[in-house]
């Protein structure tokens, strides 16, 4: 039997393109937790904001200065709105968000 190194390569490609897509996939948190806040109507309109689990509940200056199609495009899984608090689903990956968030404040 002969040993083909044609099989190994198209093995050793197709590694690198799997790599290469997982990672692509990976989301960018700090960039998303940029984006929550501007989407929030910027760092101004926050007054104080508190994370319980995989929610994050804000309170606004200005709950009307809110995108919150925006914030539901981004990928929150639910918005509540009471007064000027809303009440975020972020789902997985509220922990890495907050993070970043406690980074920006």
């Amino acid at each position: 039997m002969e040993f083909r190194w044609e099989y190994i390569l198209i093995i050793a490609i197709c590694l690198v393109i799997a790599i290469a897509i997982t990672r692509s996939k990976k989301k960018d948190f700090k960039l998303e937790a940029n984006k929550l806040i501007m989407l929030l109507g910027g760092k101004d309109n926050v007054i104080d904001y508190e994370f319980n689990k995989s929610r994050f509940i804000v309170n606004l200056k200005d709950v009307s200065k809110a995108n919150k199609e925006g914030i539901q495009r981004m990928g929150a899984q639910g918005i509540v709105e009471i007064d000027n608090q809303l009440k975020i689903i972020l789902g997985e990956g509220a922990k890495q968000i907050k993070k970043h968030i406690n980074d920006l404040k």
